[in-house]
């Protein structure tokens, strides 16, 4: 099992599968838009996750599902920042979903714990961020191209896209180490939907342990993903059910924290799990 993870004020031990509740503040997402858009929602919303068993909320001001049109700085902040002030005494990490620097900045001045980003910091001055930021975690996700256009053509990775995503991360974290970035606050993620056709998103579930050779806690985000859709055949609202077995799936091949919508359902499904592996 991983080192303890340093995650902003709280440090972390993956004795057990973590659940990052999915807190989004926007018009436009695929699952729940407009359900929690405006702070004292977001913010209520946030709460009621933690009764149902979140150990980590990860706040989002802009929509990355594909299609997504972009969001300015401005409105990102008026979004998250006062949900992320608003949230910062609940007794459980916060992160910000963004790729956006000034907006890292600004969250983490008001509270936050935890950069996500699916760009993996790539943007101009990300990664002075997160350097200048020592205690801070950081989780980076494999991605090709961008939200708007990742979906359209995505690229067949010479046959092996679990290679091409442990190479990517690899590289990342090298540059990352190589600023000062602690190895104990880097937290991967493999990018699921994010430049990935079904089969290739499947493919990189069923073979999600190669990742292990990067001795870094890996976070799976497959809640109501088109992949689920695909083989359910459900739409968004129905798809609970694929997107717990899917999350079990990725714990069973090393992920130590799940980003999901519905978390007393993957709560519970990880406590029988747990209880299953440890018998």
């Amino acid at each position: 099992m991983y080192a303890n993870f340093q995650c902003g004020r709280f440090e972390l031990r993956f004795e057990r599968p973590f659940v990052m509740g999915i807190v989004n503040v926007t018009p436009d997402s695929f699952s729940d838009g407009m359900q929690h858009y405006g702070a004292e929602q977001a913010i209520a919303h946030g709460l009621q996750l933690i009764k149902e068993g979140a150990d980590i909320l990860d706040i989002g001001g802009e929509s990355t599902r594909p299609g997504a049109e972009p969001v300015s700085v401005d409105e990102e902040l008026r979004r998250v920042i006062p949900v992320i002030k608003g949230l910062k005494d609940c007794g459980v990490p916060l992160s910000i979903d963004t790729f956006k620097p000034e907006v890292m900045q600004a969250a983490l001045e008001a509270g936050a714990d935890l950069i996500n980003d699916i760009y993996a910091l790539q943007q101009p001055g990300a990664l002075e961020v997160v350097a200048n930021h020592p205690n801070c975690g950081v989780c980076i996700m494999h991605m090709v191209g961008e939200p708007k256009t990742m979906q359209l053509s995505p690229p067949d990775y010479n046959g092996d896209v679990t290679r091409s995503v442990v190479d990517f991360l690899a590289q990342r974290v090298e540059v990352m180490q190589s600023l000062g970035i602690a190895p104990e606050r880097i937290m991967l993620d493999p990018g699921f939907c994010f430049g990935k056709t079904v089969q290739q998103n499947y493919q990189l579930l069923a073979n999600l342990s190669a990742l292990k050779v990067l001795n870094k806690p890996i976070l799976v985000g497959v809640s109501r993903k088109s992949m689920i859709g695909a083989v359910t055949r459900q739409e968004v609202a129905n798809r609970m059910p694929g997107s717990v077995v899917a999350g079990i799936a990725g714990v069973e091949r090393g992920a130590v924290v799940l980003r999901v919508h519905d978390v007393w359902q993957t709560k519970s499904a990880i406590d029988v799990w747990q209880a299953i592996s440890l018998s």
